[in-house]
Order: structure tokens, then C-alpha cells, then sequence
């Protein structure tokens, strides 16, 4: 079914449409979460190896259930505040701590967040404890609407990894982040739905997410912030809402999107090692004036996946390695799930009648 929204506001910067998607499930892995209690401030820190220090007590945060106190404990200060200032404006947004070494710290947020300040401009960090720290852009990729920011502080708390790929409709989260400038707020909700296309950003300069749905309040200033599992694992990146407003962005009605760290993952990584990133091609270019069910291959790209594989232009894609793409986001959305060199299957309607599945290999190319 296509989505009924007519008017959605997001990504707390810019404008956003939201296209009808497909929720779909797999079973949550059971880990055990170790985190150690300062004996003279109480604080939590997670534990990597299950151990602490002589000053600290090991606590299990795995017993069962959301313990929100705890996980809130033991994440929020590998989240921090982002403030931008630039000719174009200022703005407030969060990030999470994702590597750290003796001397600096990368931080992983929102392209929109730290975008104005791309060419010129300041962008500072707030840590837990209050401490401000200036932070320089590393690289950034419009295209799934991520950047990595690095501040010159090292030893700092990062955020536990997750894997989105386990996580079921369902299944309790806990989002962290500055909503409004308002550090390190906590709120707790449920996955909602998994494989929702949501595009943000104006016409010619869209981000497309394969986006985590949750209920969990999000609001504008929680974008680049975390979404994070019952075990304190950062399962998403905080990103966009949903409004009925007409006008300026709003606060949360309950439908938020985050994009799954999995699929951030790969380009966060590319982004630290390179300052670049790259996306997956299908080599397809798409009919943008078709209104039926499906996204219509109107030219293939000589030389890339599709062509290879041996689909004919013309041709309707209905899903892509079981999931429907029942427009042209979704299918958009769904190849850029994936890493550039992944071989997926697409089924399609054959311009001379009937459905074949074609298994293609997905090219690369820079992302912007």
C-alpha cells in the first residue's frame, strides 16, 4: 500500500516524504551487556571484556526486560551535543562517540546536522560532563545523510555497536540525544516497522534511508543522536520525523526514523579511512513519470549490474531479494541497503509480458 501521508516534515532542517514500505522481522540475538558502577559517583561505564577496576562494581544490564535507568547510564556520556554556527544560521544536533584513541575522537552524526558549516563556519561539541570542545568535519555523504565529525580528545566513551539486522518489530528502544539544545534526553519506545523508504532533503539533493521506525519521542535537535537496543547497543542514527504540519517542523507525533547502523556503518567507515564514501549502483535509470505499482527501468547504464545480468529496459521492479518495491523510492531505498559489490536478486515485470528474477552484482560509485 502506498502511505497516506500527505504532507511530512523531517530531518528537524530540511523536507521530507515519506513513501509506504514493508515491515519485516528476524529473530533478536541474546548477548550479555556488562557495565561497571563508579563506587564514589555512582556513574556507569559499559565493560568490553566483563571486568572492571578495583573502584568500580560490575553490574549485568542483560537480566531481562528494558532497565532504562541503567542503559540511559550507561550510554549517554558516549552521546553528545552538537552546536553549528555558520553565515547561514545556527543550529543544534547530537552525535554519538564511535572510535577514540589517546589523542582525538570521531563522532558520528547527520549530514544536515553539520552541513552549513561545511565551508565555513564553527561547529563545538558538549560532552556529559559539560566540557566544550571544537570539532572539524572528517567527511560527509548527502546521500544516506551522514558525516563524521573528530574532536582533538582522547579516552572518551564510545557507544556500543549493535547489529540491526537482529532486531524485530516490537522489540524495546531507547533514543538519546539534544532535543531543542536539551542534552542528553532520554526517551524509551518500540521498533515500529524495519525496511521503511524515507527520503528527506529537497528535490536533486535527496538522502534515502532504509529506515528503523520508532515510537520513541524525536525531536528536532535529536538528529545524529542514538537509537539503542535494551542492551545499550546503537542500533540506529537518529535522523527524522514525521509531521501533518503545513508549516515549520514540529515536535514528535510517535513516527521517527533512524538509519540502521548497519547500513551507516560501511560508510562511516569509509568516511574515517578515506574522508569519502561510495554507494551501490543497480545501473539503472529510472522512469520518475511512472504511476503504477513499481519502479520502471526506463534506460539501463551501458556496462553496470543490470545490463550484465541481462534485464531489459522497460522492465517494472517489483522486489529486490524478496522485499517490494512498490514505487520508485523503495527500490531506490532498498539498493542503497546494501555494500557496492553485494549481488542481490531482482524480480521484475518483463516489458513483453511475465516476471523473471535476474541475480545482479551492484556497482560502486562516489557518493556525494
Amino acid at each position: 500500500m502506498r502511505n497516506t501521508f500527505t504532507k511530512v516534515g523531517v530531518g528537524f532542517l530540511l523536507g521530507a516524504t515519506v513513501v509506504g514500505g514493508i515491515a519485516t522481522a528476524a529473530t533478536n540475538s541474546s548477548l550479555s551487556l556488562k557495565a561497571c558502577v563508579d563506587n564514589r559517583t555512582q556513574a556507569l561505564y559499559l565493560s568490553k571484556d566483563g571486568t572492571c577496576s578495583k573502584t568500580r562494581t560490575l553490574v549485568d544490564l542483560s537480566s531481562g526486560g528494558l532497565d532504562a535507568k541503567s542503559v540511559a547510564a550507561a550510554v549517554t556520556p558516549s552521546v553528545v551535543s552538537i552546536q553549528v554556527t555558520a553565515t547561514s544560521g545556527s543550529g543544534t544536533g547530537s552525535g554519538s562517540i564511535y572510535q577514540t584513541s589517546a589523542t582525538s575522537s570521531y563522532i558520528i552524526t547527520n549530514n544536515h546536522v553539520v552541513e552549513a558549516a561545511a565551508t565555513s563556519g564553527k561547529i563545538s561539541v558538549e560532552l556529559l560532563n559539560g566540557d566544550i570542545i571544537d570539532a572539524k568535519i572528517v567527511g560527509r555523504d548527502a546521500n544516506y545523510d551522514l558525516a563524521v565529525i573528530q574532536v582533538q580528545r582522547g579516552n572518551l566513551p564510545i557507544i556500543a555497536i549493535g547489529d540491526s539486522s537482529k532486531v524485530s518489530v516490537g522489540d524495546p528502544v531507547i533514543a538519546i540525544g539534544s532535543p531543542l539544545g536539551l542534552a542528553s534526553t532520554v526517551t524509551s519506545g518500540i521498533i515500529s516497522a524495519l525496511n521503511r523508504p524515507v527520503t528527506t532533503g529537497s528535490v536533486g539533493a535527496e538522502s534515502y534511508v532504509d529506515a528503523i521506525q520508532t515510537d520513541a519521542a524525536i525531536n528536532p535537535g535529536n538528529s545524529g543522536g542514538a537509537l539503542v537496543d535494551s542492551f545499550g547497543r546503537i542500533i540506529g542514527v537518529n535522523s527524522a520525523i514525521a509531521t501533518l504540519s503545513s508549516g515549520g517542523t514540529t515536535g514528535s507525533i510517535g513516527l521517527g526514523f533512524s538509519i540502521p547502523i548497519n547500513e551507516a556503518k560501511r560508510v562511516i567507515d569509509e568516511i574515517i579511512a578515506t574522508g569519502k564514501s561510495t554507494r551501490p549502483v543497480l545501473g539503472v535509470n529510472l522512469d520518475a513519470t511512472y504511476t503504477g505499482v513499481g519502479a520502471k527501468i526506463l534506460k539501463l547504464v551501458p556496462g553496470e549490474g543490470a545490463e550484465k545480468a541481462g534485464i531489459p529496459a522497460g522492465s517494472v521492479i517489483r522486489s529486490i531479494d524478496g522485499v517490494k518495491t512498490n514505487d520508485q523510492v523503495s527500490a531506490i531505498v532498498r539498493i542503497r541497503s546494501y555494500a557496492p559489490g553485494a549481488v542481490v536478486t531482482v524480480l521484475v515485470d518483463l516489458p513483453t509480458g511475465g516476471q523473471k528474477s535476474f541475480k545482479v552484482t551492484l556497482g560502486s560509485t562516489p557518493s556525494s
